[in-house]
């Protein structure tokens, strides 16, 4: 089981980092700052990743839940974003060395009549069963949408616009602070980020949360990537690199959850 899951984060690594080129400067520059401060070579763990879709029935949360259910993994946690139309939930392995899932949905019928339109015109031509193919969690898109529809989601969702342009793929992997050596805090590795020229998210400050949620969380914004839309090309969002701190529960438990309030700001990574 252990191999399917390695095999599953391979495939969505691989593909994250085709069209997200800071992620790999990022994990050189901590994996050397690290080595370099304390002699001993890091492999940086990952906290979680995020994916995205739309509350469509056939290729909705729960269906892209299913691929990691059938890998052991089980729902922890519901969250609701009702200013962004969002509503999302986090799953876990038992073993609790595997990376978490945070999976999300746009909520369709929320949403402008003009971008429901775009939006079911999108996944009209997705295949029924196509949620249930192996590749289907890094599968990119499966629509042509033109830069003007594009515009229109920006307008009323970024959520839905980074949707149109990159589909079904690792939104962001995130980089744990707890398992790394030399790095004491958020705060010391955002300003050697911030001094390696990379640009945080300050939405909600550059870190959001703290010791009093039991989870520290910053982010550099996304990679701008060039776009191959219907009707020409367009610089837009790709994906970015996450940083999170987890500190321990009164009863001395290492908090696993998220934060609805601090992952409001996060989603806004991918703003353009």
């Amino acid at each position: 089981m252990h191999n399917k899951i390695d095999n599953l984060f391979s495939h969505l690594w691989q593909d994250y980092l085709t069209i997200t080129p800071s992620a790999k400067k990022v994990h050189d520059l901590l994996e050397g700052y690290e080595f370099e401060h304390s002699g001993k070579s890091a492999k940086l763990d990952n906290d979680h990743i995020a994916l995205r879709t739309f509350n469509i029935e056939k290729i909705n949360l729960d269906k892209l839940a299913a691929h990691f259910l059938a890998l052991g993994y089980t729902e922890q946690g519901q969250y609701d974003f009702a200013e962004k139309k969002l509503r999302a939930k986090h799953f876990e392995h038992p073993d609790d060395t595997q990376p978490k899932v945070f999976i999300s949905e746009l909520i369709v019928e929320d949403m402008p009549a003009e971008v429901q339109q775009i939006i079911l015109k999108m996944t009209d031509n997705i295949a029924d069963n196509a949620a249930q193919q192996d590749n289907f969690l890094y599968s990119g898109t499966h629509w042509q949408t033109s830069t003007q529809e594009y515009d229109i989601l920006v307008a009323h969702s970024e959520y839905a616009a980074w949707m149109s342009a990159w589909g079904f793929r690792a939104n962001h992997f995130t980089v744990s602070l707890n398992h790394m050596g030399h790095f004491q805090s958020l705060a010391q590795m955002n300003t050697l980020l911030k001094d390696s020229g990379f640009v945080l998210n300050t939405s909600g400050g550059e870190i959001k949360g703290g010791p009093e949620v039991f989870l520290a969380q910053s982010s550099i914004m996304a990679d701008k990537i060039e776009v191959q839309f219907a009707n020409g090309r367009k610089l837009v969002p790709s994906c970015f690199y996450e940083f999170a701190q987890r500190y321990n529960m009164p009863t001395g438990k290492l908090y696993q959850g998220f934060v609805a309030a601090s992952a409001d700001k996060i989603f806004e990574s991918t703003n353009s």
